[in-house]
This record gives C-alpha cells, structure tokens and sequence, in this order.
C-alpha cells in the first residue's frame, strides 16, 4: 500500500524527523484544520484516487460526518454502515469478529440481518469458508419477552432457510456457550456454532463496546477495526490505540478493498 498523508505539512514533518521516518515515500496533503482533512480525504475515494479512508488524529464524531454527509459522502443509498473487530484472544482458539462496537447503537431487525452479513463477508475476506455466526443475546433460550432473543431467532430461521447464505448462523446464544465448549457440555446445548464461534453479533452497541474493551483491556487482544458498508472500507480505530492495531487493522482494510 501507498499512503497519502493529509494535514498540517510542518507537523508532520516534526513527528516523521522524531520518529525517523523519510518522507519521500508519502504524498502529503496541506490542509489546515480536521474538517478539511476529512473532506478532502473523501473526496479523494469518490474521485478514485484512493482506496482506503483512515481515522488520523481527528475526533471519530468529525471523521464520521465526512463518511455519512448526504452530498459527497461514502454512504451508498440504502446502505447500512457498521463496525467490524477482528480480536486475537490468548484464550480463544481462532479470531473473533465482533460486530458492532461503535457505529450503530440499537440496530433493528433489518441492520442486523446486515450486520450478520458483513461478519460474513468479512470472515471471508480472512479466508474462513463457512464461519459460524453466534446471535449474542442474554441467554440461549427462546424468551419472546427479550427482544433480543426474538430477532435472534428469526435471523437464525432465515439462514436455516438459506435466506442468508454462506455461513452456519444459530441464536439466540449467550456469550458462554458460543465460545465455550466446556460450558455446551454442561449446559447439554445442541448447536452447530456453541462453543466455536468465528463471529459474535451482539444485540446493541453497549453490550458489544464493553465486551470488545474486556477483550483488549483485560484479556491482551490483538484487534483489527474497520467500518464496512461505505464506498471504501474506513480504518476506525482510537487515536489511543497501539501502532500494532492500527497496522493491523490498515491491513484488514486492504485486504477488504481488493
């Protein structure tokens, strides 16, 4: 890959000359403030000229509005933007994608039959044929009187039904049994996804954003980030967040861009 810097030219002049990192390989964009670095980075994936979006060190709030404004933004008519995080567990036993952490706060039956499916396509990308597709909910067992469990469980007819291919989806599925086989065992669950799971949709943003910061802050994941459903993939990653998960995640977005 390529990179196109867009800023403040003596700024990132300072930060390359401490950091040790010739600019002759970058193409540097002036621009002075954050809300015409993120114009001018969009505009530049609409014109072509590039195939990434990036989150620098601008606000996400600002980084966002740039995506989603209504005259030259990256959002597709009809089209559902969402988060995906890929986390490498110490304790898991493959990657996990997790969806969605930071994009949609409640997402309805219909956003998240998408999100299911860009955890699909995204599993995809990753080279996994197949994935196993758990529906996070608080528990696994049918209680029409949770919303969360009624939305799982139409999803889950609908893949049965091979309305939503390519992937072997089941909920509802509380967060131990689809990623634990010892507690399957006990809890003598039948599922084609207990207990190996390669992706988690949560119900809403609160439950899936305390669950990804458990992961990274507590448990040492390795993560990947990006927001899927625009015109271009968009790294959206922290501007606390290590050179490593942003590498990573740069690489997810290249991946996801061909």
């Amino acid at each position: 890959m390529d990179a196109i810097l867009i800023g403040n030219r003596k700024n990132i002049a300072k930060v390359a000359a401490e950091e040790g990192i010739d600019l002759a390989d970058f193409i540097i964009q002036e621009e002075a403030d954050d809300v015409a670095c993120v114009n001018r980075a969009v505009k530049m994936i609409n014109a072509g000229e590039a195939d990434i979006l990036m989150k620098g060190l601008v606000s996400t709030d600002k980084y966002m509005r740039g995506i989603l404004q209504k005259d030259g933004g990256l959002v597709p008519a009809k089209a559902t933007l969402s988060h995906i995080t890929v986390l490498e567990l110490p304790m898991y036993h493959k990657l996990l994608i997790v969806t969605d952490v930071a994009v949609l706060p409640a997402p309805d039956l219909s956003q998240k039959i998408q999100l299911t499916k860009n955890v699909i396509s995204c599993a995809n990308t990753l080279g996994i044929k197949n994935p196993k597709i758990a529906l996070i909910t608080p528990t696994e067992q049918m209680l029409p009187g949770i919303p969360s469990c009624v939305d799982a469980a139409i999803i889950s007819k609908m893949a049965e039904r091979g309305q939503i291919p390519g992937a072997i989806i089941d909920g509802p599925l509380a967060l131990d049994v689809a990623i634990d086989p010892e507690t399957v065992k006990i809890k003598k669950l039948h599922s084609p996804v207990g207990g190996d799971a390669d992706g988690l949709v949560f119900p809403n943003l609160e439950a899936a954003n305390v669950f990804f910061k458990s992961a990274t802050k507590l448990c040492g994941a390795k993560l990947a980030a990006i927001v899927v459903g625009a015109k271009a993939p968009c790294v959206l990653t922290s501007r606390g967040d290590s050179e490593e998960s942003k590498l990573y995640s740069i690489a997810l977005a290249s991946l996801s861009a061909k």
